[in-house]
């Protein structure tokens, strides 16, 4: 028996959209998560185009799969189709399971088939937490190259895993349901550049908040996500956390020209935000991978409060990495970096909130 994946039958986790029978996926964390009560389950995950090149340096999508709480696949969608056998058992038992995408959306896409299960069996959506959390970053929030603490080492999608960055972190402890928007390289005026000429316009949040995303992959029968718009009305988030400058900091260096142009476009950014959020607290957050732009941040809060008179916005300065710890991938956050952001942003989430 076929279950489509619809809000009858699963809860989903981020930013997702169904056509037809199938359920697209493409940024970090975006998956399902149901109660199943049956014998076993056959889970059928599609990739996108990078699935079709037979050797593509590690850079597929990478998904998770929970039975209660413990990750039972790990692995990356290397064909158009996978099918996995979940929670199989002599007897009928509940379980909850959750399907997570572990890498972001510029390098893979995926999807989920049908789930299919034996008459008699039930699947209905997990319950929904009372608090909601949107993450709006870059590649520190995706979890870029967690799992290769060589810094000399380039990024791959298989040493991404979003369940082991801070805002993941920040989320399971606030026991708040998360969507992500993030992309690796990319700012609010400018994406990450080696040369502080070039100014990369081409790599902005920004641009691309108001659709499901952007990725050089593609996902065979559907629309590319930054040509897919998103519904805001259905994930409403209590509390949006923005981490938005570390990309933007390799353009502004110590310009302070550039720097107020990063501001100036932070506010106008959060206007947005606003707009398709108008009763969530906004958390503004800076400092994992230097925070040179922080003042600037606190800044940009400020100006966007005097404009608007809106005071539900706050700023956060998150703890810098120690390079005498060592570093993943690219010189980015281990785990350890990670967590300590997230040990002082949930605090400070709860105080503000009164969570």
């Amino acid at each position: 028996m076929k279950i489509i994946c619809n809000e009858n039958s699963v809860k989903y986790l981020g930013r997702t959209i169904l056509k037809g029978d199938d359920l697209f996926l493409s940024l970090s964390g975006s998956g399902i998560a149901f109660v199943y009560e049956g014998k076993g389950l056959d889970l059928t995950l599609l990739g996108g185009g990078a699935a079709l090149v037979p050797d593509n340096d590690g850079n597929y999508a990478r998904m998770a799969v929970y039975v209660d709480d413990a990750r039972v696949y790990d692995l990356q969608l290397q064909a158009p189709k996978t099918t996995l056998r979940v929670a199989e058992s002599a007897e009928k038992e509940t379980h909850v399971i959750r399907v997570v995408k572990l890498s972001e959306c510029a390098m893979s896409l995926a999807a989920i088939a049908p789930l299919e299960i034996a008459e008699g069996e039930t699947i209905k959506p997990a319950p929904a937490k009372a608090r909601k959390i949107e993450f709006i970053g870059d590649s520190i929030t995706c979890g870029y190259g967690i799992d290769d603490e060589d810094p000399l080492h380039p990024f791959k999608t298989a040493n991404e895993d979003v369940t082991r960055a801070y805002a993941y972190k920040t989320a399971m402890a606030l026991d708040a349901d998360y969507s992500m928007f993030s992309t690796s390289g990319y700012g609010i005026i400018s994406g990450y550049t080696g040369d502080p000429t070039v100014k990369m316009t081409n790599q902005l949040i920004p641009d691309f908040y108001e659709w499901m995303g952007f990725s050089y992959d593609n996902m065979p029968g559907f629309a590319a996500p930054m040509e897919m718009a998103w519904d805001f009305s259905r994930f409403v988030p209590d509390a949006i956390v923005l981490n938005l400058g570390t990309n933007d900091d390799s353009y502004c260096q110590e310009d302070e020209n550039r720097q107020q142009e990063y501001a100036d476009q932070y506010v106008a950014f959060l206007k947005v935000i606003r707009k398709h959020n108008p009763g969530a607290m906004i958390f503004c957050v800076l400092g994992l991978m230097g925070d040179r732009l922080y003042p600037w941040v606190c800044k940009a809060a400020k100006k966007y409060s005097e404009e608007t008179g809106d005071q539900r916005i706050t700023t956060v300065h998150l703890p810098e990495q120690d390079e005498k710890a060592g570093f993943v991938c690219d010189y980015h956050p281990l785990e350890s970096a990670h967590q300590k952001a997230a040990d002082e942003l949930v605090p400070a989430i709860r105080k503000v909130m009164g969570w």
